[in-house]
């Protein structure tokens, strides 16, 4: 089984759709998943994702599942040392992060006191359990690390959906804490991330990832990235800090 996991492009968050570049970017997205054998497609229920998704089903004459589980990680909130209110999960400043080195451990993050006080740790198990029921339809049903390849197959699923709800899917497909890829990695509007199974023995099969946050489809029409999701390289930029 092949799975893509999709970011939404560039966004506009007034209205929860994308911008002019955005609509671009989808555009050339969709040059890119037309040349898959996609088997199942399934969408955010947020206007930004299926704007995103809409060229391909379009040129591919398919239809989405629109989940509500691939909406962006936003509900869960945590309260920040630094900070005097709740804020998203997803956004720690390194420097804090320093006295927590066990929330990149995969086990132990729930742990941490500002998040074990949080509703992260089940919203987290929620989305996960949602992914794994859409696995289990198409013949992987997890176990412990790994999966049963109850009937092994080469299907492909595209999932569409956003940075926060995407690296919660793809920490649990590798077993690692989520804030290893949420502080540390950044998937770039219309980035595509492509995991593998590996079934190297019979019935018992594990994801591997091969592609993390392709843009290449955009670089192919000259295309520069959008910078949504990132922070300014230097302190001094004039781009976004917070």
């Amino acid at each position: 089984m092949k799975i893509l996991i999709v970011r939404h492009g560039d966004p506009d968050y007034s209205i929860d759709g994308l911008t002019e570049k955005g609509k671009k970017e989808a555009e050339f997205l969709s040059e890119k998943l037309c040349k898959e054998n996609i088997t199942a497609l399934y969408c955010s229920t947020m206007g930004r994702a299926r704007l995103t998704a809409q060229p391909t089903l379009e040129k591919t004459n398919t239809t989405a599942e629109y989940c509500e589980w691939l909406q962006e990680f936003l509900k869960p909130r945590i309260k920040l040392p630094y900070r005097d209110r709740a804020d998203y999960c997803w956004d720690i400043l390194p420097e804090c992060l320093e006295k927590y080195p066990e929330i990149y451990s995969n086990t132990e993050w729930v742990n941490v006191d500002f998040i074990k006080e949080s509703d992260v740790p089940d919203e987290y198990k929620r989305v996960c359990d949602e992914f794994d029921k859409v696995l289990a339809k198409h013949g992987y049903v997890r176990s412990g690390l790994n999966y049963h390849a109850i009937t092994p197959n080469h299907d492909t699923l595209v999932f569409v959906c956003h940075f926060g709800l995407a690296t919660v899917l793809i920490s649990h497909l590798i077993n690692c804490s989520p804030y290893s890829i949420w502080q540390n990695t950044c998937l770039l509007p219309t980035s595509v991330s492509t995991l593998y199974t590996e079934e190297r023995r019979r019935g018992i099969a594990a994801f591997r990832c091969t592609g993390f946050g392709d843009v290449s489809h955009l670089y192919a029409h000259g295309e520069e990235p959008a910078f949504a999701g990132r922070f300014c390289e230097c302190f001094t930029d004039g781009t976004r800090h917070d």
